[in-house]
């Protein structure tokens, strides 16, 4: 029925669907609805404890023990920056002020582990189907330890250079992040986020250019997407917006509330909550401060600042300071629970390919 089975095939999945690793944003609940609907449900672990990783996979196994992706980060942790951190926090102290907060306060630490040789030691335990990274892939002697315990290896290109230089260091499938993806850009080979290429120019030349499957990311919320990603060459999609209006997801009532009036124009590339380049919707701290600032601090550290302003306005029902990640698919996306969407999207998708094929 699928124009490609070339990601089916690899993983052992029904429906060429990826439900997005997006860490904070996701866990167990929403992994299980899509594995149970035969995609394949990811589970994010940049953000959680070893420990935590251990028990959320352990959740899963007890629900289904179809194919799995746990997904990690791969950033090289920024040295210590004690004097950018302090100019970063100095630029907000008006909004402190305005907040009656102590800009002289301590802030909290931020932290997004990247793979180490801990989480290594527990996917050779677990062993999930598939091991997915975000910004490259670990060091050569992780990686080798990760595909000898079984596991199937993806990542994301945002470039045809990132894309064949995954393949060529082991990557066993490649997501192919267009620009109007929401989150944290993939991005490793370059920081120009001026030149990043959209969903539709970047996956066909990342298919021309490798020889494994491509799995289509950015933009893609219906079967129409789905489709469209077929239509360009990829073997499937990566879909995480969608999945954020599902009761499953973990995102906040005020986020959901801001997901489901957004418009195509109102998202952007900022780097003001974590120090990384992430699509998310416009807000106050965005229109104010401009979405990139050079004052932001290394990721992923800059949301430390921000964390007392994020706390107080919430608690009066404003998002002005509140990462509120976000595809520029999002007005396209509906309420209903992660397992129905799944069947929905694929029946769409279908429908959709029988249309263009007659």
């Amino acid at each position: 029925m699928w124009p490609s089975r070339k990601l089916l095939d690899l993983i052992g999945i029904e429906v060429p669907i990826i439900q997005a690793p997006m860490a904070g944003s996701t866990g167990a609940a929403i992994a299980i609805a899509a594995c149970k609907a035969g995609a394949l449900g990811s589970l994010p672990c940049a953000m959680i404890s070893p420990d935590k990783v251990r028990a959320e996979i352990g959740v899963i196994r007890q629900q289904t023990d179809k194919p799995l992706n746990v997904n990690f980060f791969t950033h090289t942790p920024s040295d210590p920056d004690p004097a950018r951190d302090a100019d970063w926090k100095a630029s907000l102290a008006p909004y402190y002020v305005e907040l009656g907060l102590d800009k002289s306060a301590s802030v909290s630490a931020v932290s997004r582990a990247p793979f180490d040789e801990t989480l290594c030691e527990i996917i050779e335990d677990v062993k999930p189907k598939v091991v997915s990274f975000h910004f490259g892939l670990p060091n050569s002697a992780l990686l080798d330890r990760v595909k000898a315990a079984g596991c199937v290896v993806l990542s994301s290109a945002t470039t045809v250079a990132e894309a064949r230089w995954l393949e060529s260091n082991g990557c066993d499938a490649i997501i192919a992040q267009g620009s109007e993806a929401g989150g944290h850009r993939g991005m490793f080979l370059s920081e120009d986020i001026a030149t990043q290429v959209g969903t539709m120019a970047l996956v066909p030349q990342v298919v021309d250019a490798v020889s494994v499957p491509v799995i289509a990311a950015g933009g893609i919320a219906d079967g129409r997407g789905i489709a469209a990603a077929f239509a360009l060459g990829a073997s499937g999609v990566q879909m995480g917006t969608a999945y954020l209006f599902t009761p499953e997801s973990l995102v906040s009532d005020l986020h959901r509330r801001a997901l489901s009036e957004a418009k195509d124009d109102q998202t952007a590339l900022t780097n003001l909550f974590s120090g990384r380049p992430s699509r998310g919707l416009m807000n106050r701290l965005m229109r104010e401060v401009g979405p990139m600032s050079d004052l932001a601090a290394a990721f992923p550290t800059a949301g430390g600042a921000l964390a007392p302003l994020k706390t107080v306005a919430e608690a009066k029902g404003s998002t002005d300071f509140t990462s509120l990640w976000s595809g520029q698919s999002a007005a396209l996306g509906v309420v209903t629970g992660a397992e129905d969407l799944t069947r929905r999207l694929m029946e769409d998708a279908l429908r959709c390919l029988k249309a263009l094929s007659s």
